[in-house]
C-alpha cells in the first residue's frame, strides 16, 4: 500500500526510471481501481500519505514538505511537476505533428521527396506510379536548456506551495518559450518563405498566405508581439473570434499565437519541424 512505501534519495538515481515510474513500480496505480484513490497517481498518493496539500484553501507552506526525511524526498518531483506544467502551456505542441523521447544528443528525422509527378497525374496501363520517396534526413542536434534555480531555504519555507508553484511554472513558461523558438528557427530554414509586397503589414498580406496552402489547410499563424498587434488591430479583426480555449483566431480559422523570436509571420500550418 501506499502508507508503506520506503522513500529514500536514490529513487531519483536509477537507471532509464523517473521517479514517478520508481513509485508506481512499487505502488501500482491498478490495485486502486474503484476506491477513492482510483484517480490519483503514485506520486498524489505520497501526497496524501503525508498529508500534504499542494492547493486550495488549505494549502500547505513549503516547509510541509520537509516534516521528515521521506516527505522530502517528494520535494524534487513537486519541483519538476510544476515546471513541467508550465512548460505544457507554451505554444510548442502547435508546432509538432509528433513528439519522441530521444536518449541521444541528436536525432534524424524523414526527408520526403515529391518531386517525381503530382497526386493529379493519371497512370497509363503498364506505367511505373509516380514516387513519393522518404529517406533519412541529416541528423539534428538537440540542445539543452535549463535553468537552475537559486533560492534559500529561509525565503521559501514559509511560502504557500501554490504560490512557489506559480514562480516555477513560470520559470517552465520561459524554458519552453526557448525551445519553441529553436523549432520555429528549424522551421523557418527548411521552407521557402512567401514574400509581402508592400512594407506594412496588412490583412491582404495574411489572405494571400492564406491562399499558399494548397494541399493543406492554414491552421496556425505565429508572428513577434509586435506583428500580432499589428493584426489585431486591422480592420478585419474588429469581429474576430476567440475560442472556448481564449484562443484568438483569424476570420478564417487559423489560430494567431505570439512568440517573442518570431520574426515574420512565413510559417503556417501544422508541420513536423524535422521535416524537411
Amino acid at each position: 500500500m501506499y502508507d508503506s512505501v520506503r522513500l529514500e534519495k536514490g529513487m531519483y538515481h536509477l537507471a532509464n526510471r523517473s521517479f514517478t515510474q520508481a513509485l508506481e513500480a512499487a505502488d501500482p496505480s491498478a490495485q486502486y481501481a474503484g476506491t477513492e484513490l482510483a484517480g490519483l497517481d503514485a506520486f498524489e498518493r505520497q501526497l496524501k500519505r503525508f498529508d500534504i496539500h499542494v492547493s486550495g484553501e488549505n494549502c500547505d507552506p513549503v516547509e510541509k514538505f520537509f516534516t521528515t526525511t521521506e516527505s522530502a524526498v517528494l520535494f524534487p518531483e513537486f519541483v519538476r511537476r510544476a515546471i513541467k506544467r508550465g512548460m505544457e502551456e507554451s505554444i510548442l505542441p502547435d508546432l509538432t505533428a509528433a513528439a519522441s523521447s530521444v536518449r541521444a544528443s541528436a536525432c534524424k528525422g524523414f526527408s520526403i521527396d515529391e518531386t517525381d509527378g503530382a497526386y493529379s497525374a493519371t497512370t497509363a496501363e503498364g506505367v511505373s506510379l509516380k514516387k513519393t520517396v522518404i529517406t533519412e534526413s541529416s541528423a539534428v542536434d538537440l540542445d539543452k536548456y535549463g535553468r537552475l534555480i537559486s533560492a534559500s531555504y529561509e525565503t521559501i519555507r514559509q511560502q504557500r506551495i501554490d504560490v512557489f508553484a506559480v514562480m516555477l511554472r513560470a520559470v517552465g513558461h520561459k524554458l519552453a518559450g526557448a525551445i519553441a523558438g529553436k523549432a520555429l528557427n528549424v522551421i523557418q530554414n527548411s521552407v521557402t518563405p512567401v514574400s509581402s509586397a508592400t512594407t506594412t503589414l496588412t490583412y491582404n498580406d495574411l489572405a494571400t498566405l492564406y491562399a499558399q496552402f494548397s494541399a493543406y489547410d492554414l491552421t496556425t499563424v505565429i508572428a513577434s508581439p509586435a506583428t500580432v498587434a499589428k493584426i489585431l488591430a486591422m480592420t478585419e479583426m474588429r469581429d474576430r473570434t476567440i475560442d472556448a480555449n481564449g484562443q484568438v483566431r483569424l476570420p478564417f480559422g487559423a489560430k494567431l499565437l505570439k512568440l517573442a523570436v518570431a520574426q515574420s509571420l512565413e510559417v503556417g500550418g501544422r508541420i513536423d519541424p524535422f521535416e524537411y
